[in-house]
């Protein structure tokens, strides 16, 4: 085979694993970001989401033979896995236990039927042998665990059966997680001193505010965009749940004459219309309306969870992308789903005491990759939707599609989300700190020479920031028309003193 769901492998190879079971059961799931094959040579080729290996790896052509191979080399997929539990009978799934009752796999895929399905197999308890790890933690991030001794399995799935997104370990994550960048941010706090903290964390929340809706194609006043910053301010401080959900569309809104508060009562999508019928192009398509109100009952029990000792920003990557894909509200989830980061970081205690992490500006600066990562999933998740339009240009979806939102591999977001807290500790707070000493050194230079409102001092700093520290010719005939010739010369060497390269 060359091509498979429109996918070219990099040879002919024959899909095993998760690519032969979905050809197999005809599974209407998202197709895993990454595929397996057999190929005719002795080496292992990885590329184009396709990973190639030897005849040697070839898994017998039969359920237990794929599915033993997926568990061994591709990770757990769990959308993948309820479809095709529900696919295939009971009765399959106990004989393969029956045959290899002691097995490693074979008790590891027991225990994910059951825990999927929420039903038992006629089968007794398994033998006093060594538990064995549902998630194996070479592939993919886990939880403590707790011991099943019906399977002799430790369930260390960092969620529930109604919501569940893994993270697979990859080369990046580790590296973040290596760097331990909780205890760096701490280090580059604890040099600032506590007056100029403060302002500092005033003015990133006030920027993270304002990033937040420019990401959205927004303008409010100013006021609306303090609200929203002092929302931030507090995130973390209550726990999650419906009306706290309400609460913040609530701020984000501001005017709600056009837009219904609350959770939605029709379909949802993100994406255009046509500019001639009005018909729906989505580029994402939410959850239902009636699986909301359990989807989200099911996010906020994650949270609640603290996430089953996760990472923290891996943590605050499930359940903030896995909002955004939910989808709740009419208007706002975007700014809520970022806010969602803020809450999980401050909660976990990953954020240094009175600081929130600007991760709307470092989103803002990575606008294109942040739009890529959300298309990850929902590029793969739209071909398994089925939908209408209705005559008012919305979606009403034919499908049951719930589990593709409590299940979905969310390594692509962990990622981008851990280079966003990177940039804010390593260059946005420093930098911000370091302009703020700046303008300190600056304002006292001028208040020896000159009495100036707060207001215009700001004006005047904006002016030289934007022409390289020159004061310029616009600027000299009209707002400070006032200084002599003199003064505008020290003023820019006052200006280069204080700020540098700034």
């Amino acid at each position: 085979m060359s091509v498979f769901h429109d996918r070219r492998l990099p040879e002919t190879a024959t899909p095993v694993g998760y690519a032969a079971l979905i050809d197999a059961y005809n599974l209407p799931v998202p197709v895993p970001r990454a595929l397996s094959a057999i190929g005719t040579k002795h080496r292992i080729i990885e590329q184009d989401g396709w990973r190639i290996l030897t005849p040697r790896h070839a898994p017998e052509a039969s359920l237990e033979g794929h599915l033993t191979f997926a568990l061994k080399y591709e990770g757990l997929d769990l959308a993948l896995l309820k479809r095709l539990f529900l696919a295939v009978r009971d009765e399959e799934v106990a004989e393969i236990v029956r045959q290899k009752p002691t097995g490693v796999y074979t008790r590891r895929i027991w225990f994910l039927y059951e825990w999927l399905l929420g039903r038992e197999l006629k089968l007794p308890a398994a033998d006093k042998v060594s538990y064995v790890d549902a998630v194996d933690t070479d592939i993919q991030f886990a939880s403590a665990g707790q011991n099943s001794a019906r399977h002799r399995v430790r369930n260390n799935l960092p969620g529930t059966p109604e919501f569940c997104p893994l993270v697979f370990k990859t080369s990046a994550l580790n590296e973040f997680i290596a760097q331990d960048w909780k205890e760096r941010a701490r280090a580059v706090v604890s040099r600032v001193p506590k007056d100029l903290l403060a302002r500092t964390a005033a003015f990133l929340l006030l920027q993270d505010s304002k990033s937040s809706y420019v990401i959205e194609g927004e303008a409010p006043p100013q006021d609306r965009i303090q609200r929203w910053g002092r929302a931030i301010g507090e995130a973390g401080r209550a726990q999650l749940d419906d009306q706290e959900f309400l609460r913040l569309q609530r701020i984000v809104i501001g005017d709600d004459r056009f837009v219904k508060l609350g959770f939605r009562k029709n379909g949802g999508f993100v994406g255009e219309h046509d500019r001639d019928t009005q018909r729906p192009i989505p580029d994402h398509i939410s959850a239902r309306s009636e699986d909301i109100v359990p989807l989200m009952a099911d996010l906020i029990a994650f949270d609640h969870s603290a996430a089953n000792g996760l990472d923290a920003v891996i943590a605050a990557a499930v359940l903030a992308f896995g909002f955004v894909y939910i989808h709740p509200f009419e208007d706002g989830n975007g700014r809520i789903h970022r806010y969602l980061m803020h809450h999980v970081l401050a909660r976990r205690g990953f954020n240094p005491a009175g600081v929130h992490f600007p991760v709307s500006s470092a989103i803002l600066d990575r606008i294109v990759e942040y739009r890529r990562v959300l298309e990850s999933y929902s590029s793969r998740l739209l071909s398994c939707i089925q939908w209408e339009a209705t005559p008012g240009g919305n979606v009403r979806v034919l499908n049951d599609t719930a589990d593709f939102y409590r299940f979905f591999d969310a390594t692509p977001h962990a990622e981008f989300l851990y280079a966003c807290v990177r940039q804010t500790i390593e260059r946005d707070l420093p930098n911000e700190t370091s302009f703020l000493l700046s303008f300190d050194t600056f304002r006292a230079g001028i208040e020896s020479m000159i009495d100036m409102p707060e207001r215009t001092l700001n004006n005047l700093v904006g002016f030289l920031r934007q022409n390289q520290g020159k004061l310029s010719k616009r600027a000299r005939e009209n707002e400070f028309a006032a200084f002599t010739e003199d003064e505008v010369s020290k003023i820019e060497q006052l200006y280069a003193d204080a700020f540098g390269q700034h």
